[in-house]
C-alpha cells in the first residue's frame, strides 16, 4: 500500500502541506474562498510538526494494526481489506475521541468546530495526495517504499530524546 512519507532533509517547514490539504478538502476547493468564506475553518489533516533539528509529518499512517480502529466505539473508523486504507464515516462519529488516545503517532485531530475527527485520507479523489502534490521542496513522497511506522516515533524520557530538547 502507498503511503506519506517525509524527505526530512527537504523539508523547510512551510505547512504548504496543510493549506493544501484543507482546500482539497474543502466544500470549494478553492484557495481564496477555503480561507475567506467558508465558516468554520478546516482542520488539516496532515501538520507538520518541528523537531529540534527537522521538521516531521504527522498524519495517518495507516497501520497493519490500526490502534484506533479497535478503539473505535461506533464503528466510524474502519480499515479497508482491499487497500489497506484506514477511512472514516463522519456521520458515525460521535467525537468520544476513544481513536485519538488510541493513536501511537498522533495523527487522528479532534475538529472541535463539527465535533468529529479528522483524519488523512489519502486524497481518494486524486492519484497523488494534495499535500504531495503541493509540496514546493517534493519533502513529502507517495510511495510503496513503506518504512517503518515506529521510525518516525521519539521515546520521550529517554535519555536520547532529553538531549535532543525533549
Amino acid at each position: 500500500m502507498k503511503g506519506i512519507y517525509i524527505d526530512e532533509n527537504a523539508c523547510m517547514g512551510c505547512q504548504l502541506c496543510e493549506v493544501y490539504c484543507q482546500v482539497e478538502h474543502s466544500p470549494s476547493r478553492d484557495i481564496l474562498r477555503a480561507f475567506h468564506k467558508e465558516r468554520p475553518l478546516l482542520t488539516p489533516r496532515i501538520r507538520i510538526q518541528q523537531t529540534v533539528n527537522s521538521f516531521v509529518a504527522v498524519q495517518c499512517k495507516h497501520c497493519s494494526e490500526p490502534w484506533c480502529v479497535y478503539a473505535c466505539l461506533t464503528g466510524a473508523l474502519s480499515k479497508d481489506p482491499v487497500s489497506g486504507v484506514v477511512t472514516l464515516a463522519s456521520a458515525k462519529c460521535v467525537g468520544c475521541w476513544t481513536c485519538v488516545m488510541a493513536c501511537p503517532f498522533g495523527a487522528i485531530t479532534p475538529d472541535f468546530a463539527e465535533g468529529v475527527i479528522v483524519k488523512c485520507d489519502l486524497c481518494p479523489e486524486r492519484d497523488v495526495p494534495a499535500c504531495v502534490a503541493g509540496c514546493p521542496n517534493k519533502a513529502l513522497l507517495f510511495t510503496d517504499d513503506r518504512k517503518e511506522p515506529e521510525r518516525d516515533l521519539v521515546a520521550v524520557g529517554t535519555e536520547e530524546s532529553m538531549q535532543e530538547g525533549w
